[in-house]
């Protein structure tokens, strides 16, 4: 047993805070409408349980939505049956894909797909000749 009042109301905290993410379910939302709203997303979510968070991916250069959003509900269940009440429904225009969320797949660095780069501008013609 931790002696430490102190120490021991932290890692209690701690523990909680860590119990607390591993019974929320993220889900992801995919072929939105560029008119979606993390609000209006919220919304409809919010029929099944508590959310807890909301992201709409956006492209880094225009700001613009990439058309996708991750949604975070409060446990499995509520969660599922977001799932399963909105996956092919109707939000803004758009018949909505939702399922659970996969982990994130690990990237390599260095910018290049595992498969190599190709760098199509730099290269001659195979048959030797010249561009004029």
């Amino acid at each position: 047993m931790i002696g430490n009042p102190v120490v021991r109301e932290q890692l209690g905290s701690e523990i909680g805070q860590f119990a607390q993410l591993m019974m929320n379910m993220r889900i992801y939302v995919g072929n939105l409408s560029f008119k979606t709203t993390e609000h209006g997303l919220e919304n409809a979510f919010a029929r099944f349980g508590q959310v807890t968070d909301v992201k709409i991916m956006q492209d880094r250069e225009t700001g613009r939505s990439r058309g996708f959003a991750f949604v975070t509900m409060a446990n499995p269940s509520e969660g599922q049956a977001a799932v399963e009440g909105l996956n092919g429904r109707e939000l803004d225009g758009r018949n909505l894909t939702v399922n659970e969320a996969r982990p994130r797949e690990e990237r390599f660095g260095g910018g290049e797909s595992s498969g190599g780069s190709r760098s199509y501008g730099s290269r001659r013609s195979s048959y030797g000749g010249r561009r004029g």
